[in-house]
């Protein structure tokens, strides 16, 4: 099975949350609407308390590691394109404590996807050795790091 048809999504509860509810079976650039896929929820979440929110974040990235490894297992390719859920998480990491609005949202998508596309080190390292669903949602949740930390640097210069 190389790439699950829509139908065969819905069917599975694991493939369908590990393609992020049908955003990774977009021909070109599965991982950016993974990311826009994720947006949504995070306009959901992002009144919650900060506490409440990374708990959230942390159950979807524990739960990722299953969804991703079971999916790359199903698939027999090791983080397959259409595997979008890491790019989910780490989009809602990317925005925890982010100041509110459209502007937030739009400058930590980019940056996530930057930082997920560029896999400065040691992301990259990590996406070349790690494997499973560890590895899978690992280099995301670096890459998320990274875009927050940057987020929340030019959300305190801009005061």
């Amino acid at each position: 099975m190389n790439q699950p048809t829509a139908s065969q999504l819905l069917r599975s509860p694991t493939m369908l949350l590990a393609f992020g509810f049908g955003s990774g079976l977009s021909p070109k650039a599965p991982g950016t609407f993974g990311t826009l896929a994720a947006i949504p929820f995070w306009w959901l979440m992002q009144g919650l308390t900060p506490a409440v929110y990374l708990g959230i974040v942390i159950v979807a990235a524990l739960v990722g590691c299953y969804l991703c490894g079971a999916a790359s297992k199903k698939l027999g390719v090791h983080d397959h394109g259409g595997i979008v859920w890491d790019e989910m998480v780490g989009y809602w990491l990317t925005m925890f404590m982010a100041p509110a609005g459209w502007g937030w949202a739009l400058y930590g998508f980019v940056l996530f996807r930057l930082f997920d596309i560029a896999k400065p080190q040691p992301i990259g390292w990590v996406d070349r050795r790690l494997h499973g669903g560890v590895g899978i949602m690992l280099d995301d949740i670096m890459a998320a790091g990274y875009a927050a930390l940057l987020l929340q640097l030019t959300a305190f210069w801009m005061g």
